[in-house]
């Protein structure tokens, strides 16, 4: 009687989910602890409007903790029997921790700006249309950051020029956009339906459904962008 082998351990279907699951679990956890400091502040803050900009400085380590998640779910293995998540965690860390802050850091103090703004737009004297086109221009500047995340995590440009490829395809591939659009909508619905935290307990399968929209963007810069 033939008996199986062990390379085919680990290579079906239910191993395949039991090594997504197990990766997400991990990279989630190594999430929470790396931009914990930023958590733990914000937990401290009040929800005044005035507290914006030091809810900006906690939420600073969050880019680099997405990126190397992002980067530690983009290399994930798929066998069962050779997983180590957090691992290509720690790699994603050193390598894109301070690109990743080169870009966060910007588009941070100019949403706090926007928001800001808007906290305290009776007080302005600017005209009803300009909430409605800051309130714009922010959400085109968090889809922007959502394919810098990408690129950052990924590919090793310099900042400027990920910064003009995301840029880029945010018209190039409108579905990717469109893709990023809804992760956003449904994160800030269930930020507000349910808890603040949920984004960052989600934070794994969110990203690995931004890498999987995303797919056609990295194609095209592995094909028309790298060596």
């Amino acid at each position: 009687m033939s008996t199986p082998s062990s390379a085919a351990f680990g290579a079906g279907s239910l191993s395949r989910a039991a090594a997504l699951i197990h990766t997400l679990l991990t990279v989630e956890a190594l999430f929470l602890a790396a931009a914990s400091p930023g958590l733990a502040g914000l937990l401290l803050l009040g929800a005044d409007p005035s507290n914006l900009p030091l809810a900006a400085v906690c939420l600073l380590p969050l880019g680099p903790a997405a990126s190397a998640a992002v980067y530690a779910v983009h290399h994930r293995d798929r066998d069962l029997t050779d997983l180590h998540p957090a691992r290509a965690y720690r790699r994603g860390w050193r390598l894109n921790a301070l690109p990743a802050l080169r870009l966060w850091a910007p588009l941070l103090a100019w949403l706090t700006v926007i928001a800001f703004t808007l906290t305290h737009f009776s007080a302005s004297g600017l005209p009803g249309w300009w909430a409605v086109l800051l309130g714009a221009i922010g959400a085109g500047s968090l889809l922007w950051g959502a394919h810098a995340l990408v690129l950052t995590s990924l590919f090793s440009f310099r900042t400027r020029d990920t910064a003009r490829l995301a840029a880029y395809f945010l018209f190039r591939h409108g579905r990717a956009t469109l893709a990023a659009g809804s992760l956003l909508v449904l994160s800030a619905a269930g930020t507000a339906l349910l808890t603040e935290a949920l984004p960052a307990l989600l934070a794994a399968p969110l990203l690995l459904s931004l890498l999987h929209g995303s797919r056609a963007v990295i194609a095209e810069t592995e094909r028309d962008f790298t060596a």
